[in-house]
């Protein structure tokens, strides 16, 4: 092996190390969520996601979240994070709250890059989570790349 082979062989190596991270497998949805809480028990209920369980295109679907607390300083919401099955980045996104909020209500437009399950999950100030999930029947599908190998891309 010469010094050009050596170097190219070297470079292949050291520039898979680097990208290897980008490889890895994406979790699935419990595992998202057991990160998002810390592997705390969520609880059904408190949470109502309301997202239509059809989706025509996937690039911009709306979103609406309400959770059942009184917003006090004693008892609010602290974050509700959205988490997804299929996406490239299993957390789509965590809003922050605090007693100044006023209510629990949050809203948004998502991408989806596939037909898959998302839940809600709200993480209280005495420490609970609570969570609501939707089932989302998407006919053109937004994120197409690198969906099929498993990640890759931007939401």
């Amino acid at each position: 092996m010469n010094r050009r082979e050596f170097v190219a062989c070297v470079g292949g190596v050291l520039s898979f190390v680097a990208i290897r991270p980008a490889l890895a497998a994406r979790p699935t949805l419990l595992e998202a969520v057991n990160t998002f809480t810390g592997g705390v028990e969520v609880r059904a209920g408190r949470v109502a996601f309301d997202i239509p369980p059809l989706v025509e295109n996937g690039n911009s679907v709306g979103v609406m979240i309400d959770v059942e607390s009184p917003v006090t300083a004693e008892d609010h919401v602290k974050r509700i994070a959205i988490i997804n099955e299929k996406n490239p980045q299993a957390d789509m996104i965590v809003f922050h709250l605090s007693p100044q909020s006023g209510r629990a209500h949050v809203s948004t437009r998502l991408r989806l890059a596939d037909s898959q399950t998302l839940m809600a999950v709200a993480e209280m100030s005495d420490g609970t989570y609570w969570s609501a999930a939707a089932d989302v029947i998407v006919t053109l599908a937004a994120c197409v790349e690198g969906v099929s190998e498993g990640g890759g891309g931007v939401p």
